[in-house]
């Protein structure tokens, strides 16, 4: 027998000095965990539903964790015990499921004309004069419509709205919400169908987005798309991480027992009412109006609220009020002729930005961007938007919870350009590295890490560009398996633990086997003994690319030698500006780095002496290539006419002396050639020249 809130112990100032669970009998265990279910209930109900807490967050965590522990001590776990919502096994697929009744879809427009010729129709066909057609309002919420079923006041199944007649099992993900019970409370009818709306809340979005963009992942594109990607999840454990809620609204199918009466379901306002009694959720800005133009008032008002809601919705429902005037008016094959969706105007370019994140490229840049309510910008939902560097922010003085301006870039990358209402203090960028807090260092506009090679955010992309083909070209080793070494923790402290990992190591994994294992450790292994200016532009100086570091192995011929230069040995390198030589110094006198550059070399990575220079028929010369060439790929060509002196860039500037075009070449390029008035030539104009120059005889192309 359930007791009553004033017997339970657990629910009015719980005493949570317990007895330890080795002095405890199996009788009083299971007693005293019935007591704690019902307790944490009760609890859950008044925290969840009512938002009314009567107990402090750290005694309801004693209550969870005590019945957690007699569940796991005497086997005591239940199917529906609060215990269970951290989620259940692991699933090979989500098995369809065929719904008790339709859930079909509602009409909807944005146009207050639209919703009175709805109104205007649903009189027409109920057609009785005599009848009052009152109306019942509650938010269009942007969320996942879902069908749960209770049997004997358990959950027992849970489904997506699918097609409207089949949808995704998803009970074992729906039961790790906590808004969702997995019991009903007090009298209920012994089967009951629900229909409700999950969605994320706006706060649980954006952290959820700021996590994963910190971690490296894209960020969902809106609250929506977070909660639909979630509740198809394959693993619950995974759900129960995630910041999902839900409000129910309508019941689907009902059966009664001999004690209870349809009549809180007689009308929409009723049902409303009746709902939380059942411990079912339910949204506090509802309303129950007597006509369509006050429906409509309420729609204005409503959308004055919206940017001050923690959920996303973009309209109202208007219900005929009169659950059996619903079953006359019925529906269409599609749609509810009973509903109608009165819809807001998107949101479009002027949005509330919500948090601002700092993400640490892979030479140590910090770009901050700002996370945002989800705003259409060009007919792509935008979510978040780059605020470029701390000069930016300072410039537009912008600050957490602004209302601020998007534009799109070249219709391509979002940026806040405007603040249009200030909301608080301006955003103060870090003055230490949110990922290691080594301080940062301002370059004129933007700011840097100086935490180097022992930065955990930039260790991922140093890794993948360690191994990219700018780098040492390792196969196999791209930024998804540098993810999976990261997280498995098998890079930790630099790029040096590559060369630790064992065949054993990657084969723990998902998705290597030993033959898989033992090609990248035989990559990685072969990496060992890399040309000098490859070696130089793999450890990721900033400012270093694959060209300067050709350069500055020509000039210094051993790694030693490069690593010791001086400023003005690196300056008189062609290239090789103030900036750049003050970049190279700083970053071999920074600690973390001169200890990761010796891990490296305990570890036999000995790059190979460069040769000097031997030929210098291109001498003072420097070539840009776009296009795609008959004779050479452009890393081939480039290398060609470095090996004869010349330079070869990746951009066109004042200095360029030739301009070499293949197939679909790139216009900037060809715009700057023009600008620069540098010589552009084609492929044939490009060998001539060669030849002219001694470089290749005509039977060489």
């Amino acid at each position: 027998m359930v007791k009553q809130p004033d017997e339970n112990p657990y629910i009015t100032s719980p005493d949570t000095d317990f007895t330890p669970t080795e002095s405890l009998n199996p009788d009083t265990a299971r007693e005293q965990a019935q007591l704690l279910r019902e307790a944490i209930r009760y609890h859950d109900f008044k925290y969840y539903i009512e938002n009314n807490p009567v107990i402090a967050d750290r005694t309801y965590d004693k209550l969870f964790n005590r019945l957690q522990t007699l569940e796991d001590t005497f086997d005591l776990s239940t199917p529906n015990s609060p215990t269970q919502r951290v989620g259940g096994k692991p699933v090979d697929s989500l098995p369809d499921v065929e719904h008790i009744r339709p859930m079909l879809s509602i009409d909807s427009d944005g146009d207050s004309a639209a919703v009175r010729n709805w109104a205007n129709r649903v009189s027409k066909d109920i057609g009785d004069t005599q009848r009052d057609i009152s109306f019942f309002c509650e938010p269009k919420f942007d969320g996942l419509s879902v069908e749960v079923i209770y049997e004997n006041g358990t959950l027992s199944r849970a489904a997506t709205r699918g097609d409207g007649s089949v949808g995704d099992d998803i009970t074992e993900n729906v039961k790790t919400i906590p808004h969702v019970p997995l019991r009903l409370r007090g009298e209920h009818p012994e089967y009951l169908a629900v229909r409700g709306e999950i969605y994320m809340p706006r706060d649980g979005f954006q952290k959820l987005n700021k996590e994963r963009m910190e971690s490296g992942k894209d960020p969902f594109a809106n609250p929506r798309n977070a909660a639909a990607g979630t509740l198809r999840q394959l693993d619950p454990s995974t759900v129960a991480e995630r910041p999902l809620s839900c409000f129910f609204f309508d019941v689907l199918a009902i059966r009664e027992t001999e004690q209870w009466a349809t009549k809180p379901v007689e009308t929409h306002a009723k049902l409303h009412e009746n709902l939380p009694n059942w411990g079912l959720r339910t949204t506090e800005l509802a309303s129950h109006v007597e006509s369509i133009e006050e429906a409509i008032a309420y729609r204005d008002d409503l959308l004055d609220q919206r940017d001050s809601l923690n959920y996303e919705i973009d309209g109202i429902v208007i219900k005929v009020n009169d659950r059996s005037l619903c079953e006359e008016l019925g529906a269409t094959s599609r749609h509810y002729r009973w509903a109608f969706a009165y819809k807001f105007p998107p949101r479009t370019e002027e949005t509330i930005l919500r948090e601002i994140i700092v993400q640490v490229g892979r030479t140590g840049r910090l770009t901050p961007v700002a996370l945002l309510d989800p705003v259409d910008v060009g007919g792509v939902t935008v979510s978040r938007a780059s605020l470029h560097n701390p000069a930016q922010i300072e410039e537009l003085g912008v600050g957490i919870g602004d209302k601020v301006k998007i534009t799109r870039a070249g219709d391509v990358i979002p940026q806040v350009t405007d603040v249009l209402e200030h909301q608080g203090s301006q955003y103060q960028f870090p003055d230490r590295c949110p990922a290691c807090g080594s301080p940062i260092e301002r370059d004129g506009p933007m700011a840097f890490c100086t935490g180097g090679m022992a930065c955990d955010r930039q260790l991922v992309r140093a890794v993948t560009h360690y191994a990219s083909d700018a780098g040492l070209d390792i196969e196999g080793l791209g930024e998804q398996t540098a993810k999976q070494l990261y997280e498995a923790k098998l890079i930790e402290d630099g790029i040096a633990d590559l060369y630790a990992i064992s065949v054993q190591d990657l084969t723990g994994l998902d998705g290597w086997g030993t033959k898989s294992a033992k090609n990248l450790l035989d990559a990685i292994e072969s990496s060992k003994s890399p040309p000098l200016s490859d070696f130089i532009a793999a450890i990721g100086i900033r400012g270093v690319g694959p060209t300067v570091a050709q350069d500055l192995a020509s000039e210094f011929t051993t790694f030693d030698a490069f690593m010791n230069a001086t400023q003005e040995q690196l300056k008189a390198v062609e290239g090789i500006g103030q900036k750049t030589a003050n970049t190279i110094v700083e970053f071999f006198d920074t600690e973390h780095n001169q200890t990761e550059i010796t891990r490296l070399l305990n570890q036999g990575v000995r790059p190979e002496p460069a040769e000097q220079t031997v030929s210098a028929e291109l001498d003072g010369l420097t070539f840009v290539f776009t296009g795609a060439l008959d004779q050479y790929t452009r890393d081939e060509a480039q290398e060609l006419v470095e090996s004869h002196g010349a330079r070869a860039t990746s951009s066109v500037s004042g200095n360029t002396d030739y301009l070499v075009t293949g197939d679909n070449p790139g216009s900037r390029k060809i715009s700057d050639a023009n600008e620069n008035d540098v010589t552009q030539i084609d492929e044939d104009q490009f060998l001539t020249l060669l030849e002219q120059e001694s470089v290749l005889t005509s039977s060489e192309y």
